[in-house]
């Protein structure tokens, strides 16, 4: 308890927590690293932080408990100085430049599909019988 009340965990911290996940009376440790998006409750037992993390391009956040037994090893990966006590408006940030990027993919669209042609439309003196290297002379014979 006291090494995670020595940790100065706080908002902008990029950080690592290993939790203690059990499964088939088995142990095992699963990582969760994001961004702390807040920290509530002080140093009191009852303390949290929230981390957020971009998994397969959906935003996921979860809410620890500072002192809870299941947490394993918080680690601070990265610092950043923040100007907030409360980072919520990431998820505004985040969720406009996703849209910025759909209205991107939107004006451009996908490029029309060009029709292959089918074999029989194809010459037989289009054939190539020996492969050229590009860059290269083809040999006089």
């Amino acid at each position: 308890m006291e090494m995670r009340k020595k940790l100065g965990l706080r908002p902008g911290d990029t950080v690592r927590v290993y939790q203690k996940i059990e499964e088939k009376g088995k142990t095992r440790l699963q990582a969760f690293e994001g961004l702390v998006l807040a920290r509530k409750h002080g140093s009191e037992a009852g303390a949290t932080f929230t981390v957020r993390r971009v998994a397969s391009g959906v935003g996921v956040e979860k809410v620890f408990p500072l002192y809870s037994p299941m947490i394993d090893k918080i680690e601070i990966v990265k610092r950043t100085r923040v100007r907030r006590a409360k980072l919520y408006y990431i998820r505004d940030k985040v969720a406009r430049e996703a849209r910025r990027q759909l209205r991107r993919t939107r004006l451009i669209g996908p490029a029309p599909a060009a029709e292959e042609p089918v074999e029989s439309e194809i010459p037989q003196e289009a054939e190539i019988s020996e492969p050229v290297a590009v860059g290269k002379e083809p040999k006089a014979e």
